[in-house]
């Protein structure tokens, strides 16, 4: 029996061929990214129960609030103005750093390859810390994300030129972007002591990775047009990254423009960790576990991978931040810390996994 239901759309000769475990799988995923927003934002130094959590997000709709009834003024603050933004931004980030992952992946063929593992994290990193030293309080912050992504772009095209010798080895690449990645983040550090210290301060709290103190204008709604763009552009591009996993032989036979296909998917990468690095600071490791997580759920297809990965990168990220600001009350720790915590043995585990592979 086939594990496939084909839909055809009226007067043309396309099918869709969802999978039905894919299908189960996204629609779990999704209750529990759901679920998880709700537990989120009700928990910290004080406790609001879901029920209320959902009064003060729906109740102020009139549509409706028969359903929720009015909540109190003081859970709508708290839930609204403090909580919700950084929920929403967490969702936003961890989404977009796991879909550039699995876009990488796929492309450079290695598992072990990621935004922060080959050196686009640390571009982008420099690049926010460039803006904030010369431009903080003086150009808006929605153009942060521009800085973020020409500082990704730059070093990717760097990391490329170093890499390249009769062609890109995926093992070389991933050696030589931690060597860059190294040398990137020293640079910025030298810019952090040399700055004024109220600037140093925001520029090393922004290095561990970290999303305290989120707003609705300044950060998600300079974030949400970025990843309502790029992440539906990247899964329309999924069977390109699926023809990239071929080989670059095998694609060109079957008719792909490989390099120019390569490009525009690194460039969605790169576009999509820079906008997130941007709001969020140098989270780790989002991005490299989330799809081996993604593919062990729902198989190698990008169609699906792309879609499972960002869901798994949004409750990592909101797993990490609920653990970053409730464990050491009342200090919040950014949630950088616990992400690079859980993703470098997982690194070092992939790492031992393929030591025979190239």
């Amino acid at each position: 029996m086939s594990k496939h239901r084909t839909f055809r759309s009226a007067g043309r000769a396309r099918s869709l061929l969802p999978a039905s475990r894919a299908a189960r799988v996204t629609v779990v995923l999704s209750v529990i990214c759901l679920a998880a927003i709700v537990i989120c934002t009700g928990t910290g130094s004080q406790f609001i129960s879901p029920y209320r959590v959902l009064q003060a997000i729906f109740g102020q709709m009139p549509f409706l609030q028969h359903l929720f009834g009015e909540a109190p003024p003081m859970d709508q603050v708290v839930v609204t103005k403090l909580r919700l933004p950084r929920i929403v931004i967490a969702v936003l980030i961890g989404a977009s750093l796991a879909v550039a992952g699995a876009i990488l992946q796929g492309v450079i063929r290695n598992p072990l390859a990621s935004p922060d593992v080959i050196g686009i994290t640390e571009g982008a990193s420099f690049g926010a810390v460039m803006f904030i030293f010369l431009f903080a309080g003086s150009v808006s912050i929605h153009w942060m994300p521009f800085f973020a992504i020409a500082g990704a772009i730059l070093i990717t095209a760097l990391l490329y030129a170093l890499a390249w010798k009769k062609g890109v080895s995926p093992l070389r690449l991933v050696l030589i972007g931690i060597g860059v990645s190294a040398a990137v983040k020293s640079v910025s550090y030298m810019l952090i002591i040399a700055g004024p210290l109220q600037l140093a301060d925001r520029s090393l709290t922004f290095m561990a990775g970290s999303i305290y103190g989120m707003s609705w204008d300044k950060d998600v709604l300079t974030l949400l047009p970025w990843v309502l763009v790029l992440l539906p552009a990247a899964w329309v591009q999924a069977r390109h990254v699926d023809i990239q996993a071929l080989g670059d032989q095998l694609a060109g036979s079957v008719g792909a423009h490989v390099q120019k296909q390569r490009l525009l998917l690194i460039g969605l990468s790169v576009a999509l960790a820079g906008a997130a690095i941007s709001i969020g600071g140098a989270i780790a490791f989002i991005g490299l576990m989330a799809p081996h997580m993604a593919r062990r759920l729902v198989g190698p297809s990008f169609r699906y991978v792309m879609p499972v990965s960002a869901l798994v990168g949004a409750i990592l990220l909101l797993t990490a931040d609920l653990v970053a600001r409730t464990a050491f009350l009342p200090r919040d720790v950014p949630a950088g810390v616990f992400t690079a915590a859980i993703g470098a043995p997982f690194f070092l585990y992939l790492l031992y996994r393929n030591r025979n592979r190239y």
